[in-house]
């Protein structure tokens, strides 16, 4: 009884130094409400991929510029990424998730659900450099792009036996040949990361935003250019447009692989589709953000895809593919770059300064 006694003893000292507190109907909201007060509002996420070194103050990758020209002078440690993030009194928020779809779709997690963030209002913005088809775009240009299609969840068949009758080896899941179309398909693939539709209305506002703003070039990328006289759209000087973006882990490259591209697009993106750029994280940073979505962390019809041409997705006619694949960018890509920061810098800048308008209206919608 003395034991019993003693451990009754212990129980109200400790009930009275760290007392219960049960959440009811009246009292959970207002809790609720001030954990919701205390988070930092977002107006904006620009999403970047990669650093060469430090984030600033040496050879600028693409999340330099955005921290050195965006004044992003804010830093929060962020242990579950790859660099802590960075943040300005304007309520934008820089990212720089790390090379390659895996990468993009952990660190876009982390910071979903991170809670010291409200991300219910904030736009995201991806820009980031990409490879470019000389059919279309140009060095230096940009593409605001309505479609992400994944291009991993593929069979492909060893390069040495492919069919003499097929373009490609490259299959979708479930099918008997190339560019087969879904609806040819009897499959028991559930996939539903292959093909991630962006808010148009969006993408096009951006576009006519953004459209008119001259983008730098460069003698470097001139001079590439002009390897490719095939292509009357890769010799332009640097433009924006609207086009589709491939996203895969593996660095493609060649007409074969580029036809591929292009029929990939149009396959799970639909006719009208045009792939235009290809990089190697969107479809991990789609992943995670339609997760998010899903619990209404972040808002979905928000999201903007720019992509900047740094290289081209083949060689000229006259050149074998193995020395395009490994040819330097032309001046380090630092045109793509610039380009990306000048066109994304632009659009966020309208976001913030037009907040009372946008925070509730997405633009174009």
């Amino acid at each position: 009884m003395c034991k019993n006694f003693g451990l009754l003893i212990t129980l109200l000292i400790l009930t009275h130094a760290f007392p219960l507190t049960y959440a009811t109907s009246a009292t959970a909201p207002a809790t609720q409400t001030k954990i919701e007060s205390e988070k930092i509002a977002v107006k904006a996420v620009v999403v970047t991929m990669f650093e060469y070194g430090k984030i600033t103050g040496d050879k600028p990758g693409e999340f330099q510029f955005w921290v050195e020209r965006g004044k992003l002078d804010i830093e929060h440690e962020f242990p579950l990424g790859e660099y802590p993030l960075r943040m300005n009194k304007e309520g934008v928020l820089a990212i720089c998730l790390g090379g390659g779809i895996a990468n993009a779709t952990a660190s876009i997690m982390a910071l979903g659900l991170d809670p010291r963030f409200d991300l219910s209002k904030a736009y995201w913005l991806v820009a980031g450099i990409a490879g470019g088809d000389p059919e279309d775009i140009s060095l230096g240009s940009a593409a605001w792009a309505s479609h992400v299609v994944d291009g991993d969840l593929v069979y492909e068949i060893d390069a040495r036996e492919i069919p003499s009758q097929w373009p490609y080896g490259l299959i979708p899941l479930g099918a008997k040949k190339p560019a087969q179309t879904p609806e040819d398909i009897y499959t028991g693939w559930t996939l539903d990361t292959v093909s991630f539709q962006l808010n148009s209305d969006l993408a096009k506002w951006a576009y006519k935003a953004t459209k008119d703003i001259t983008l730098p070039d460069s003698p470097g990328i001139k001079k590439y250019r002009a390897l490719f006289s095939s292509y009357p759209n890769a010799q332009k000087p640097p433009f924006i447009t609207l086009g589709e973006t491939l996203s895969s882990s593996t660095y493609w490259h060649g007409k074969h692989m580029n036809q591929w591209a292009n029929d990939w697009v149009k396959l799970y993106a639909g006719k009208d589709a045009n792939f235009m750029t290809t990089n190697m994280e969107d479809s991990g940073t789609l992943t995670a953000l339609s997760r998010l979505a899903r619990q209404n962390i972040i808002d979905y019809k928000r999201i903007m895809i720019l992509r900047t041409v740094s290289n081209y997705s083949m060689a000229p006619k006259d050149k074998p593919t193995s020395w395009s694949v490994t040819a330097p960018y032309a001046d380090e890509g630092r045109p793509a770059l610039e380009t990306a920061y000048t066109i994304g810098s632009s659009i966020i800048k309208k976001i913030v300064t037009n907040w009372n308008t946008y925070q509730s209206e997405v633009p174009g919608n």
